[in-house]
């Protein structure tokens, strides 16, 4: 098998994580509800990652420095997506017809219970979020399976060629992480206070969409959110919700500022230049 070099290797799992998140976007965008919308997004996730091992049956990696790059963060934000939406799912089918009071109690537990997996993994997950480096080649190359680490259910079928001992909890720590935001918005949907509405709706984005965009994808790209672990597509269906404006296909959008002929940020150019105008003033 003739082997693809480390430009395409990248370029193919770019495409393929756009592809996804794309694809969950649009289907998020959808009217119908959680369980269908979760069921849907689950299979396109599902042939996402078995597309993952593929283009990595396809590569050998130059150095262990980037493998453990596709361990410790290509390969997990696919997972997390799959584990994010089971779990949704999961909740969504299982929870009772009841009044607002015994709901919002159901999903209190079910955040509850995510303390449980941040309780057993806090060492490892210290470990992560503080980006420390020094336990890399142990927790992220392959081929060197810790037997001492307890496996998920779900992880009922190790491929040591796909996995290392904490691809797997980096995984379950993202999708967790949006878990908990999730079940937050579900148990604070019903207790917001008049005066939080009133200044929500009262913010609307006048300039243009594609000036929004622009912003967005600058935020997004400088990990302005949650440690730089959000999904572009949570950040734009976040600001949308916020804001109240539909933004549309954002990729294209981004597209077209590509395409500019001079000073293609030239709305984060207005930004700093109106910024600076005003500290200006402030010194004079």
């Amino acid at each position: 098998m003739t082997r693809m070099n480390q430009q395409n290797f990248r370029k193919k799992i770019d495409h393929l994580w756009n592809n996804l998140t794309s694809r969950v976007d649009q289907i998020n965008r959808n009217d119908s509800n959680i369980i269908f919308r979760s069921e849907e997004i689950l299979m396109e996730a599902d042939l996402a990652i078995r597309q993952l091992k593929d283009i990595l049956k396809q590569y050998k990696f130059s150095d262990w420095s980037e493998e453990i790059h596709f361990f410790k963060n290509t390969k997990p934000k696919f997972v997390a997506i799959y584990i994010f939406y089971s779990k949704v799912l999961a909740i969504e089918t299982s929870k009772p017809y009841c009044d607002p009071q015994t709901l919002q109690s159901y999903y209190e537990n079910e955040r509850t219970n995510l303390l449980y997996f941040y309780q057993e993994q806090k060492e490892f997950i210290s470990y992560y979020r503080r980006r420390s480096t020094y336990l890399d080649k142990k927790f992220f190359l392959r081929f060197k399976f810790d037997f001492k680490l307890k496996l998920s259910p779900e992880f009922y079928s190790y491929d040591e060629e796909f996995s290392t001992s904490y691809d797997h909890i980096v995984s379950q720590i993202i999708g967790n992480d949006l878990l908990d935001q999730y079940l937050s918005n579900k148990i604070d949907s019903g207790s917001i206070t008049d005066d939080s509405i009133v200044h929500i709706k009262n913010l609307k984005w006048t300039a243009p969409k594609v000036a929004l965009v622009e912003l967005i994808f600058a935020l997004h790209k400088t990990k302005c959110f949650n440690g730089g672990q959000s999904d572009l597509a949570e950040i734009f269906r976040w600001a949308e919700n916020s804001l109240d404006i539909n933004l549309g296909n954002y990729h294209k959008t981004i597209s077209e500022i590509q395409l500019r002929k001079t000073n293609r940020t030239k709305f984060l150019s207005l930004l700093c230049q109106n910024l600076d105008q005003y500290l200006d003033n402030l010194d004079s």
